[in-house]
């Protein structure tokens, strides 16, 4: 049985003087957070679409190595993952890659099964799986 998630966002403006808002209405977590070109190329408060994808890419990874530890009769007392979205701004801004940064604290392990099972929670996370699947559109004015 399959499920959706979503998020909805809103721009108005022009790319450096406008704004917008974004939210998660089915979590609640965000509720009309700004999001400006300040604070994705700069430094003003708010969130950004690149800090956004970082945060699902860090707790969808340590969520899939703490599940694939256990699949292998190990438990995670700690997986603490930063992930880095790399952008370039030439030609334009775009995303280059992710890299993850993790440590963890796995009694009884040793760092050649670690380094294993990691490698295969980054394959395999559902976000690291999403940055490569295909992205359909419905555009249509009001």
């Amino acid at each position: 049985m399959g499920f959706k998630r979503h998020a909805t966002a809103w721009w108005e403006g022009t790319l450096k003087q406008g704004q917008g808002r974004m939210s998660t209405p089915q979590s609640g977590l965000f509720d009309q957070t700004r999001y400006s070109f300040g604070t994705r190329f700069g430094d003003e408060k708010g969130t950004n679409p690149e800090e956004l994808l970082a945060a699902a890419h860090a707790g969808c990874f340590s969520m899939a190595l703490g599940f694939m530890l256990e699949q292998e009769g190990h438990v995670a007392e700690r997986i603490d993952t930063r992930a880095e979205v790399a952008m370039e701004t030439s030609p334009g801004p775009h995303a280059v890659g992710v890299h993850l940064h993790v440590r963890a604290r796995v009694p009884g392990l040793d760092a050649e099964t670690f380094a294993r099972i990691a490698g295969s929670a980054k394959e395999n996370c559902v976000i690291s799986r999403a940055l490569s699947l295909p992205i359909t559109l419905d555009a249509a004015l009001d």
